[in-house]
């Protein structure tokens, strides 16, 4: 089921942000006058089509599903000719260069808009996001040595309010690539408040995977020793702990952070310990025996069914969510091109490149969480996608911009054997990426 799950949420993602950038490319057609023929979803022999609209357009929907096409009138394709005198001054090649660069440019437009349309609507409806609680910081890592301390709240990084634990990876790993210094201001656990200067030079962002944060030391907690939730039927609920209690000791030893109840649990399993609880005021003691579970290589750790996590739901008004999703869409496209310059001068590896199947692994996984989460990675894939096309590589829509700024500088365009060998350079860098992208699929598979 998962697998059927995976592959529908890849091809709805696929199809839809496919629609959307050849969404933008048609519109602006037709806006400055230019006669489309046909509208196609995929490449090849097509399996469905339809034609409607006084152009007569096809709609087509073809074998091939990785991309599409809008087809203009133009003089220099030869399937078009003979085009009727009346039907030349909406030829595509008939248009100046200001109308042909704004058709080029509405694909990865459509694809950015669209992103901030996602995003927008989830800053209205609101968000469930963890608050940004860090956890015990590994020893020797950039966190530890900063000072940072299990339970510490982050208020602010550089001195930009943080909301959210996602607010707070973002903003680390955007100072990451600039190669700037973190500073975050935090409140312990006792109330008091003090900043911490995080020194990434030892990290960079040259591999930034998922355990990146975990080497930085930048690791999820959960804050004081509040029992936020209960699974039913587990040791606690079991021992009479309820929602709201406040675990003092287990054993004797005093507790100050969730993440030391999971310490004094974990090698106790099968085993009695005595818990002292603060609750409504008055202290009592419980008896718990951790459930044992089974972990990889044959060993058990203890379990008792406490969910510590805090959330809150982040929502914004319809003016402030629009900017925030103007501003989140800026930002993510920023710091792709970011990712993409360090990759070129090797100062970030290219195992950051995903391809099709890791794509299709994280369209399955967010399916499964909810529309929210599939909604913010279409976002993600959208503003992906915008961006790679605007790239002044051949055979995209950002080398189309680059022969329309030749075009600009030289007072005519470039000469049709000089843009053949750069088409054809441009796939060969596209085929190149594709094999690059598959292959760190395969090893993410494998590892």
């Amino acid at each position: 089921m998962d697998f059927v799950i995976t592959i529908a949420a890849f091809v709805v993602a696929l199809g839809l942000l496919i629609v959307v950038h050849e969404l933008g490319h048609y519109l602006v057609a037709r806006f400055v006058g230019v006669k489309v023929l046909r509208f196609s979803v995929g490449f090849g022999k097509p399996l469905l089509r339809r034609v409607s609209g006084p152009d007569r357009t096809e709609w087509v929907i073809s074998q091939v599903p990785f991309g599409g096409y809008v087809k203009m009138l133009d003089e220099r394709d030869p399937d078009c000719l003979p085009i009727a005198p009346a039907e030349l001054p909406r030829s595509f090649s008939r248009q100046n260069v200001v109308k042909r660069a704004a058709i080029v440019a509405a694909g990865p437009a459509a694809n950015l808009l669209f992103a901030v349309l996602l995003y927008w609507i989830l800053h209205m409806a609101g968000t469930w996001e963890p608050l940004p609680i860090l956890g015990p910081a590994p020893a020797g890592s950039p966190a530890a040595e900063a000072g940072l301390r299990d339970g510490d709240l982050v208020l602010a990084c550089n001195d930009r309010a943080v909301r959210s634990w996602n607010e707070l990876r973002w903003d680390v790993l955007d100072d990451a690539v600039s190669d700037g210094v973190v500073r975050l201001r935090v409140r312990g656990i006792g109330g008091a408040e003090r900043v911490a200067t995080l020194d990434l030079s030892t990290q960079g962002a040259g591999d930034v995977d998922a355990a990146w944060f975990d080497r930085l030391g930048i690791v999820r907690g959960a804050g004081a020793p509040v029992v936020r939730g209960l699974l039913p039927g587990d040791p606690a609920e079991r021992a009479g702990i309820t929602v709201g209690d406040r675990i003092v000791t287990i054993d004797g030893a005093a507790i100050r952070t969730a993440s030391e109840v999971g310490l004094a649990v974990r090698p106790a399993a099968g085993k009695r310990q005595t818990w002292e609880i603060l609750h409504d005021g008055v202290r009592r003691t419980v008896a718990i025996v951790p459930e044992t579970v089974p972990i990889p290589g044959g060993k058990a750790i203890g379990r008792v069914g406490i969910d510590f996590s805090q959330w809150q739901r982040v929502r914004y008004g319809p003016v402030a969510a629009l900017a925030r999703a103007a501003g989140q869409t800026w930002e993510t496209s920023v710091f792709s091109l970011r990712m993409v310059g360090r990759m070129i001068v090797g100062k970030a590896s290219w195992r950051n490149l995903s391809g099709p199947v890791s794509i299709a692994d994280a369209a399955g996984k967010t399916a499964r969480l909810g529309l929210e989460a599939y909604m913010g990675f279409l976002a993600l894939v959208s503003i992906s996608l915008g961006v790679l096309n605007l790239l002044p590589i051949p055979i995209l829509d950002g080398g189309h911009l680059l022969y329309y700024a030749i075009e600009v500088v030289r007072g005519k365009p470039p000469s049709a054997r000089a843009m053949e060998m750069a088409q054809r350079a441009g796939v060969g860098i596209l085929v190149l990426l594709t094999l690059l992208a598959l292959y760190n699929d395969v090893m993410r598979l494998l590892s």
